[in-house]
């Protein structure tokens, strides 16, 4: 029984890396869809390095809510201030995949490689972060509404 388990597990993951591997192998280019919400999900960061509040407040939903990565829940106007709290100096995003979940909301999720300088030393912001966003069509623009930030290793 056990060698028919063990045998049955070593399946599953070939089974599992072949179909990645295939997914690798077979970029497809970016829809316009997925290029419109991968560019909005990019500005956000060059937002913060230019501490743009006008271009924050342009992207997030005015109910916007953050998981952030301390586990707090924040609101848009807690996450708008925080940009006075810290200095971006390195925000590097890459591994994007979106998801459709209608013509007008989309999940967005990506990995991320980020530096930060704090006011306060005892707090420590991981390097590797994934990221997770929901996406809202309101009218002709994408705002951001939700998002959940996961120190990665």
């Amino acid at each position: 029984m056990k060698h028919l388990l063990f045998f049955f597990a070593l399946l599953v993951c070939c089974f599992f890396s072949s179909a990645l591997s295939a997914q690798v192998s077979e970029s497809k280019p970016l829809s316009p869809f997925e290029q419109t919400l991968i560019a909005a999900e990019k500005s956000l960061p060059e937002a913060q390095f230019k501490k743009d509040g006008d271009t924050l407040k342009r992207l997030l939903a005015d109910d916007y809510s953050q998981v952030s990565i301390d586990g707090k829940l924040r609101n848009r106007e807690e996450i708008i201030g925080m940009m006075t709290e810290f200095t971006l100096k390195q925000f590097r995003q890459y591994d994007f995949k979106v998801l459709p979940v209608s013509d007008d909301v989309a999940i967005v999720t990506y990995d991320a490689i980020m530096e930060v300088a704090l006011d306060d030393e005892e707090f420590q912001i991981p390097r590797y972060q994934h990221l997770s966003s929901v996406w809202v069509k309101q009218g002709d623009q994408w705002r951001l509404r939700f998002q959940q930030a996961t120190g990665a290793q």
